[in-house]
């Protein structure tokens, strides 16, 4: 069950591919199931634990007092590593991992990763890896703060995020 009513209950991860410039870039997002926002992100040449590590510290930085969300992901190797389960404790996040070849279990993010491909990414090219990364980064913001959902009532993951934490 991923619905979530309001933000900061329910959120998912995963890493996806792109080529850019010649090479891969991987994008590992956090994702509010009840908010729709990207809440946390990164981009890098290598899906590596140093990703990770970013992704988490900019989570850090959002999570919201009192908050004790349910981080949902797949089986990947960083999620069952010794520091991100041992981190997510830290941070009060509760871990909840997909059943081995169900990736209907993860079709929240894979659904995210769909649009972002469709409406940012299919068709175009990047001169440099930069370039991608630095558009890819102002998609994001421009999914969180413009990009208007029917989901949420017509509203931006943002303004809808603010109306329910001052409900």
């Amino acid at each position: 069950d991923f619905a979530a009513d309001r933000p900061w209950v329910k959120l998912g991860t995963d890493v996806t591919e792109f080529r850019a410039a010649g090479g891969k870039a991987y994008l590992a997002p956090i994702y509010d199931m009840g908010s729709k926002e990207i809440v946390a992100w990164d981009v890098s040449r290598h899906p590596d634990l140093a990703q990770q590590q970013r992704l988490l510290a900019m989570l850090e930085e959002k999570l919201p007092e009192g908050a004790d969300p349910i981080l949902h992901s797949d089986m990947g190797w960083q999620y069952q590593h010794d520091w991100w389960r041992n981190r997510l404790g830290e941070l009060g996040i509760r871990q909840s991992m997909s059943r081995k070849g169900n990736c209907i279990d993860n079709a929240a993010t894979e659904q995210v990763f769909g649009h972002l491909k469709d409406e940012f990414y299919t068709g175009r090219e990047f001169a440099s890896y930069e370039e991608f990364k630095s558009e890819l980064d102002a998609y994001i913001i421009h999914w969180n703060t413009r990009r208007r959902q029917i989901r949420l009532e017509g509203h931006t993951p943002e303004e809808f995020r603010n109306m329910s934490l001052t409900a």
